[in-house]
């Protein structure tokens, strides 16, 4: 048998499961517009093939072998179904099917009738003929039978892909020879259906071909199953050149489809057609391109899913992969909308896929059983991979790990070890890290390369530029695939023990390279998972846990660049616990202190814990002589004291980093000390000091061209520059005092870490609140808070929602406002939170005056003001102690003398401080109780005073208050 006749056999013909009859070679049956060719088990309808299934098409062969005679039930099951048990039902069902097919019924056709009780029977008129075969249905038809099943037809919605369509076919038409290439499942017949769609009217239905590649195993056979495709007729030897002589004036569209597995075989031939077939267009699919001449690459890519962690459901369903998630969830029986609850759950299910359209449609089949969150519970198990997806694709297609096998089967021996290998990397790994690790000839072997090389060319590795440099990965599901096969090959722990001693000595030369900085990391952050699983792995084995220590202390700066604080502190905690007793070097057990100390103070509140770690920290760099980290762990110490409320503690702290950084050629260090010795006055309640150290660092700033004042997770320019907001307020420029803390808050917005937001925020709001101006106060407090729930910066949170309070109580929302304050108070204990205590208490004891509840509010600025004293915040006493005279007159029972005694103790302080903002707010209401007295001249000296030595007339309600007096006591 001629290699043509073997392809024309393998591809044409579709076996019956019995032979209903034997008719002799080349008979015919015609009935009616049908013609049934028994040779090809062909039926055709006014010269068009017909489709109908085998064993309908086994029943219409034994009725017609006994036409005009009544067959019973059980005569076509011996003919039909010899050897398989099937009920009558399964007759019944198959009939109706055969009866569908050939329109029984309409329009007064009469083919098959039901005797009942005894069988069926053929009773159209029928012509038999033992000529030779009609010649074959054009080629748009005879495709259907060529590949063995329909061309794929478009999805009734095509998602995500209408432009690649729409571009492509364009492409087509002009350069003739497009090869869509692209990873399993990622849609490429999907494209081509649709492509072939859309240009039907270019050619003309009888000159579109589709060949499925996939069906055919042996490459011999690849010629002949396009001849076959194409209704050549063969008359020599070799398929190829009959089909190259015949497609050479011809015009036609014809795609190759699933060609990976006959790469150099395809190759040729299309190559051919390309050269000789001027009028052929081909389209190819495969994992692979096929690398000839004249063939245009295009690279499919995965559908785009939201890289934002928490998208709304508007903005999930803006991308092509969610879209396609819920269209395919609501074909499955899913009746629901996407809620704004879920929209993260099905953004990570499309991550976890990776955007791979058939992995995608397969978990979204499931969603009307099991529910979105059921569903994502499924893949933490990587059940997508053994998902069922439609019965009426491929068989390949089916699930995940049929397709996966698919590819790895059509591996080399090498290809096969290395990509198990690279399992073990998790999201980007580098050429460097490949040799490191799949190689067993060492960390430059060449071989290993050119492997990496052949994956990539097979879309099972994917390649990641990112700046200068290339990085490469494995989807998720190919990543889980090879990972299982690399367990079954015995390798796993010797290749994650690989891993793992790569990515300690890589990020050991990092650290020396870094000195322990954890800024402008982000160029380190496509290494963080394999960073992550490195780490795991080494603690938990005993005779690795040196490793995880070292790696722990190298790359904390990493978590800490990218604001993982939870990581960090969770690793760098390990790995202390993990030095006691061992030789360690003290620059990474400083450097895990202060990791240790900056991501616990974020994320556990101000502990002992914390003030230890930088304390330890502090002790081990003065006796190792290691004067680098001290300005870090300085600025630790000072920003824990004043997050507590020891704000003596804070500037004593600051005044010892100004003599540290005064004695180093650093001037960095030095802009840094002064504007930390600013707030630390600031706090302490001496603005004028702090006015002169924060300019003092703006100077030095100013005179070297700018700096990276990132130090210990905190922005100092930003820290120094509301600190300034605040002075300039206190000093008499209320005006200037809130376009700067407005300013700051803008440039803060788009600042990293999420920390200096927040920071921003909760202390240049007080000073717009301080001016009385709610209108721009409220949005920002509304995004501090939500961005420090999200980060889960709780300090941060309890603050902001003391702001919030604060906020309601002055526009007269007082009991949302107290249910607020108490909740942010109850957080602020807990995280010993104390800088913000005594406004909270302010806020809330001024709500419960406003309430009526006179004796709570006394009792609380009460208890607010003795606390203050008890622990030196001296900052806050002139409002705690006006507000605690305001209360004593609004009370029932109004005591003057007691209320003038609050309002001058407040005076006093705010004098000491040199706050002139403090001192108007008030003389206000000092001057109102005097003028109530009969004391207008007193009244007005009082405030005349402080009016005039505001630099600034305007900018805050105080000032129209005071002015309002003034006037009306001339």
């Amino acid at each position: 048998m001629t290699g043509h006749a073997m392809a024309r056999m393998e591809v044409l013909s579709v076996p019956p499961h019995r032979e209903a009859g034997t008719p002799a070679v080349g008979a015919t049956v015609s009935f009616g517009s049908f013609r049934l060719d028994y040779a090809q088990r062909l039926l055709l309808k006014d010269g068009e093939p017909v489709r109908v299934g085998s064993r309908a098409l086994d029943l219409l062969i034994a009725l017609i072998d006994q036409a005009g005679k009544i067959v019973s039930r059980h005569e076509l099951l011996d003919l039909v179904w010899r050897d398989v048990v099937v009920d009558e039902a399964g007759v019944r069902v198959h009939m109706a099917s055969l009866r569908r097919t050939l329109g029984d019924g309409r329009d007064g056709a009469r083919y098959i009738v039901n005797v009942a009780g005894r069988g069926y029977s053929f009773v159209a008129p029928i012509t038999r003929s033992n000529r030779d075969p009609q010649p074959l249905p054009p080629p748009a038809s005879r495709a259907r039978l060529a590949t063995g099943r329909v061309p794929p037809p478009p999805p009734r919605t095509l998602i995500g892909r209408e432009a690649v369509v729409s571009s492509l076919s364009e492409l087509l038409l002009t350069r003739r020879f497009i090869s869509i290439v692209g990873s399993g499942g990622i849609g490429k017949t999907t494209v081509a259906a649709a492509i072939v769609q859309r240009l039907r009217s270019q050619f003309g239905d009888e000159n579109v071909v589709f060949v499925d590649f996939g069906a055919i195993s042996e490459g011999k056979l690849v010629a002949g199953a396009v001849v076959s495709a194409v209704g050549c007729t063969i008359s020599g030897t070799d398929p190829a050149v009959e089909l190259l002589t015949f497609l050479a004036d011809k015009r036609m569209l014809i795609v190759f489809d699933s060609c990976e597995h006959l790469i150099d075989q395809i190759s040729y031939l299309a190559d051919q057609l390309f050269q000789r077939a001027p009028g052929v267009h081909l389209l190819i699919t495969s994992r692979e391109s096929l690398r000839v001449e004249g063939e245009t690459v295009h690279l499919l890519s995965p559908l785009a899913y939201p890289v934002c962690e928490f998208p709304t459901a508007s903005k999930a369903l803006e991308t092509p992969a969610v879209q396609l998630f819920m269209d395919r969830a609501s074909s499955g029986g899913f009746r629901e909308e996407l809620s704004d609850i879920d929209a993260p759950v099905v953004s990570e299910i499309c991550h976890r896929t990776d955007g791979i359209p058939l992995a995608i449609e397969l978990v979204a089949s499931r969603v009307g059983t099991y529910g979105i969150h059921g569903v994502a519970n499924l893949l933490a198990s990587n059940m997508e991979l053994r998902l069922t997806g439609r019965r009426n694709v491929a068989p390949r297609h089916r699930t995940l790990e049929a397709m996966l096998d698919w590819s790895f089967m059509l591996l080399a021996e090498k290809e096969q070890k290395v990509l198990c290998r690279l399992s073990a990397f998790v999201g980007l790994f580098t050429m460097e890290a490949t040799c490191a690790v799949a190689s067993d000839e060492g960390p430059a072997h060449d071989a290993v390369t050119t492997v990496l090389a052949n994956l990539v060319d097979k879309s099972l590795v994917r390649v990641h530029p990112l700046g200068d440099a290339v990085y490469y990965r494995l989807l998720d599901t190919t990543r889980a695939y090879a990972a299982a096969k690399l367990v079954q090959a015995g390798e796993s722990e010797l290749i994650v023990k690989r891993h793992a001693h790569y990515f300690a000595m890589l990020f050991n030369a990092i650290a020396l390279e870094q000195g322990g900085g954890y800024a402008n990391m982000e160029r380190l952050a496509p290494h963080i998972g394999n960073v992550r699983k490195a780490l795991e792995w080494s603690f938990s084995h005993e005779d690795s846990r040196v490793i995880g220590v070292e790696l722990a202390a190298d790359a904390v700066p990493l978590f800490l660049g990218l604001w993982l604080l939870a990581e960090c502190r969770h690793w760098s905690s390990l790995a202390l616990r993990d030095m006691k007793g061992r030789s360690e070097t003290t620059e990474r057990e400083v450097r895990l202190l202060e990791a240790f100390a900056l991501s616990s103070m974020h994320t556990g509140g101000n502990s002992q814990e914390v003030r230890a770690a930088l304390e330890r920290g502090l002790d081990l760099t003065e006796t190792d002589g290691r004067r680098l980290p001290q300005i870090h762990l300085i600025a630790g110490l000072n920003i824990f004291l004043t997050r507590i409320g020891d704000f003596e503690g804070a500037l004593a702290v600051a005044k010892r980093c100004v003599a540290i950084a005064r004695g180093r050629d650093s001037s960095p260090d030095q802009a840094i000390a002064e504007w930390m010795l600013g707030s630390g006055h600031h706090l302490a309640g001496d603005q004028l000091a702090a006015w002169e150290h924060y300019e003092r660092g703006f100077r030095i700033e100013a005179d070297i061209g700018g700096l990276d004042a990132h130090v210990f997770g905190f922005n100092h320019r930003l820290r120094a520059l509301l600190g300034r907001a605040r002075v300039l307020w206190l000093l008499g420029s209320p005006k200037a005092g809130c376009q700067l803390a407005r300013a700051v808050i803008d440039e803060s917005a788009n600042a990293s870490p999420p920390t200096n937001y927040c920071i921003c925020v909760l202390y240049c709001v007080p000073v717009l609140l301080w001016s009385g101006d709610t209108e721009s106060s409220y949005a920002p407090i509304e995004r501090a808070l939500a961005h420090a729930e999200r980060h889960s910066l709780f300090p941060y949170a309890g603050a902001a929602l003391a702001l919030k309070g604060e906020w309601l109580v002055m526009t007269g929302q007082e009991s949302r406002g107290l249910d607020d304050l108490r909740q942010a108070l109850k957080l602020l204990h807990r995280e010993n939170y104390g800088i913000v205590v005594p406004a909270t208490l302010r806020a809330l004891a001024r709500g419960l005056v406003q309430c009526g509840r006179h004796d709570e509010a006394r009792a609380t600025i009460d208890a607010a003001i003795f606390t203050a004293i008890e622990v030196g915040q001296k900052f806050y006493l002139p409002e705690l102690l006006r507000t605690q005279g305001e209360i004593v007159l609004m009370s029932p029972h109004r005591d003057v003398n007691a209320t003038e005694l609050s309002f001058l103790a407040a005076l006093d302080h705010a004098r000491a401080q040199g706050a002139l903002g403090w001192e108007l707010k008030v003389a206000v209401p000092l001057a109102r109780l005097l003028r109530e007295q009969g004391r207008d001249a007193e009244a007005f000296q009082l405030l005349e005073q402080i009016y005039e030595a505001h630099s600034e007339r305007t900018g805050t309600t105080d000032l129209a208050d005071a002015k309002s007096i003034l006037e009306s006591l001339k």
